[in-house]
This record gives structure tokens, sequence and C-alpha cells, in this order.
């Protein structure tokens, strides 16, 4: 496996790669341009611009995560092929620094949804939350609450751009019409466009699981469980066509089998998000430590799973707690630094344990 670590970039994220490069085994930085709207093309020169930063810490610009796809691409309509040419020039700008894999994610409206973003553990640490209770059918209120957090402490979130939020109630009138089989139909349709670019440009492209997986205020979420996911596969059955086989998004639902999830389809898997998730019997749950009995995710058997599989793609650790200081103002929610890399020492444990059980150290 290839471990990598994801960083906002200079300027957007107080880790900063000096820290990042004492942690063992990283060789990757997984990043993005997180000023860049959906739709837009990503400009050679920007793209320089941050190679030149990684090259000096030694760091592949392997994996990108997000290109995030415009809602008229998500809602199918007409102006979308304006905006997958667009998606096409970023690939092949991308592919002129050695990109190989984009993550991107088909979620409409809103990315990743939680209910508390700096929830206390009880033991001194803080971590993402979700609570049901909290998701009411005025969806304002959760945007509300995450938009504060986006401009008290100047942070960008991928999938919560405020010109995006600002337009609310016209994106819920847009989406109306888009039931889950249109938006299986559009997602097809993007993809099958992008192939022919991508087999050009030697890039995957790696959609993320949806976050949670179920359909929320009414919006459809497609990439949710096993047959789901075997479906997006056979629905373009195309080797550039791959996953982000994230263990958290999946995990949230206690139902999902995550390692034999990975077993069916690893040859499809190009980028792997290792995250652990609590469930609490009120059906609340929140995002844990990477220790395989600190959550029920089943960490372990996840491992063993890449591992029997020959798993050689791109990994990193995903969201962890807020330790030693970190909170609001001056930490990502979900993506500090020291349980990050805490995570990446017990994913190299498993690592080195089954390859000394396999014989090859």
């Amino acid at each position: 496996m290839k471990m990598t670590f994801r960083w906002y970039g200079e300027g957007n994220d107080q880790i900063k790669l000096s820290d990042i490069k004492q942690i063992p085994g990283v060789t990757g930085i997984v990043w993005a341009l997180h000023d860049k709207m959906p739709g837009e093309v990503w400009q050679r020169s920007e793209i320089a611009a941050v190679k030149k930063q990684l090259d000096e810490y030694g760091f592949n610009m392997d994996v990108v995560e997000s290109v995030n796809v415009h809602d008229d691409i998500k809602i199918g309509l007409p102006t979308r092929d304006r905006y997958i040419e667009n998606y096409k020039e970023t690939l092949r700008n991308l592919a002129q620094f050695g990109v190989k894999v984009v993550t991107y994610n088909f979620m409409p409206i809103f990315d990743w949804t939680r209910t508390d973003l700096f929830h206390h553990m009880g033991d001194g640490s803080t971590a993402l939350y979700y609570e049901p209770s909290k998701i009411h059918e005025d969806p304002q209120e959760m945007a509300n609450y995450v938009m504060s957090f986006t401009e008290k402490y100047h942070m960008t979130f991928p999938g919560w751009e405020p010109e995006r939020m600002a337009k609310l109630n016209e994106l819920f009138e847009a989406y109306k019409p888009v039931t889950k089989e249109k938006l299986w139909e559009n997602l097809k349709y993007f993809l099958e466009a992008l192939m022919p670019t991508c087999r050009e440009c030697d890039i995957k492209m790696a959609i993320h699981m949806d976050d949670p997986p179920w359909d929320i205020f009414g919006l459809p979420r497609l990439l949710v469980d096993k047959q789901s996911i075997l479906q997006f596969l056979k629905m373009v059955d195309d080797p550039y066509n791959c996953l982000c086989l994230c263990s958290g998004s999946l995990g949230a639902n206690k139902d999902n089998d995550v390692p034999d999830i990975i077993r069916s389809c690893c040859d499809r898997i190009a980028f792997a998000h290792i995250r652990n998730i609590k469930h609490f019997p009120n059906g609340d749950f929140s995002e844990a430590s990477h220790r395989d009995c600190d959550g029920d995710t089943n960490i372990l058997e996840i491992m063993r799973a890449y591992h029997d599989c020959g798993f050689d793609g791109y990994i990193r650790p995903d969201h962890g707690r807020h330790l030693w200081g970190e909170g609001p103002g001056t930490v990502r929610p979900g993506y500090g630094l020291y349980d990050r890399a805490l995570g990446i020492m017990y994913m190299w444990g498993c690592w080195d344990m089954l390859d000394r059980e396999a014989g090859k150290i």
C-alpha cells in the first residue's frame, strides 16, 4: 500500500508539510485546489505551484481529492456537457504533473453531513458526531451550523462552498426532479463521457461513498452498500472507473460488512480511506480512533482484506479525533494532525504484522 496524508494547502491548513514529513511511511500528499468552484478548469500554473511545494519535501502528488462535480452534471441539465468538457481539460492538465487518481463524489447538494463538528468524547478529545434527531426537514439549520464554522475560522469545506450554500433553496428546487434512478443515469452519462480521457491520461476516477449512506433531506444517495457498489462498477465496466472506498462512510451503516465489500471489488479500489465509527444504541454515531476496539468498523479485518487481496493502491487515514489542544480555530474538523498520525502508525503495525505472517519480512 502507498501511504498518503490529506493536506488542504498552504495558507489553508495549519498543518505544515514539515510536520507530515515526520510521519513514518508517508510518501504522498492528497491535495486539491480548494479555492476552485465546481466546474472550473484547474490551470497548469496552479497545479505547478502545488507541485513545487510538495517537491521540496519529496512528496508525490499522485492523488487529488476532490475535483468536485458541477450540480448541472448531477441534475442532468443541458449545460452539463460544457462542464464535462471543463472536467476533461482539468484531467489533461493534472496528467501533465503525474496525477494518477482523482477522487470525487456524486452526492446531491451536500457533501458529508454531521450534526456536531467538535463533540466531546469524555477523554478530553473531540470528534465529528451524527445525531439523527437533529436532522430536521429544513436543511437550512444544519447548513447554517456548518457554514458558521467556515466563516468564523476562514475554512473551506469541499462540497460546502459558500457560493453554493447561499443558493440552498434554489438548489433544492433544481434537484426536485432528480430521482435515484435519474441520478444513476446522470452518473453513468458523466463517467462514459470521461472514460476516453481517463484512458488517454492514465488517470483513474475514484468515487467516494455517500456519507452517511442513506437518503437525507429527501435527496437520493447512491453508493451506500455492497449491492450499489457492484451496480456502479458494472454500470461502467472500465478499469479506469474505480472506487475511493471509505470504511467510515460505509461503516456508518452497521449492516455493511466492509471487509467483505473490499474482497468483492479490491481490483477496482484505487484509493482507500480508513476511518473508524462508534455506534450508540439510540442510532447516533461518532468517529473514533483507528484502533479496532474503539469502534465498530472492524479495522483489523479491513486491513487483512486489503493485505490478502494484494492491495498496492493509495491509502490514507480518514477523519480522526482532535487531540492535545486541537479545536475550533486551530484545526479543520476531522483533520487534526495527531490522531491521523496515530492512525497511520496503527495501520502500518497491522500491515507489518500481516507481512510477517505471510513471510514477507
